[in-house]
């Protein structure tokens, strides 16, 4: 256990950084997972739809520091090039 005041700080800030990770990457793949159903199913209004959310959320990622900004581009462009090949 840490003895000193700051690193007792740095734990809990630690812990609360984690679990606030650990939120927004489960969203982000489920946000994916969305989208890509939607692809597979054949759906062209619905991937559309569950895209243009996707893209939002992605860069929203980006503003709150989840995701780099070329890691959200690739992200986006590879969904965008899916629903457009339906």
């Amino acid at each position: 256990m840490a003895n000193h005041k700051s690193s007792i700080k740095r734990i809990r800030q630690t812990i609360v950084r984690t679990e606030r990770n650990r939120f927004y990457r489960t969203r982000l793949k489920n946000i994916v997972k969305d989208v890509r159903s939607a692809i597979e199913a054949g759906n062209k209004e619905e991937a559309t739809a569950a895209f243009k959310t996707a893209n939002q959320q992605i860069h929203k990622f980006v503003s709150k520091g989840i995701l780099k900004k070329e890691t959200a581009a690739r992200k986006v462009s590879r969904l965008h090039r899916a629903v457009n090949a339906i």
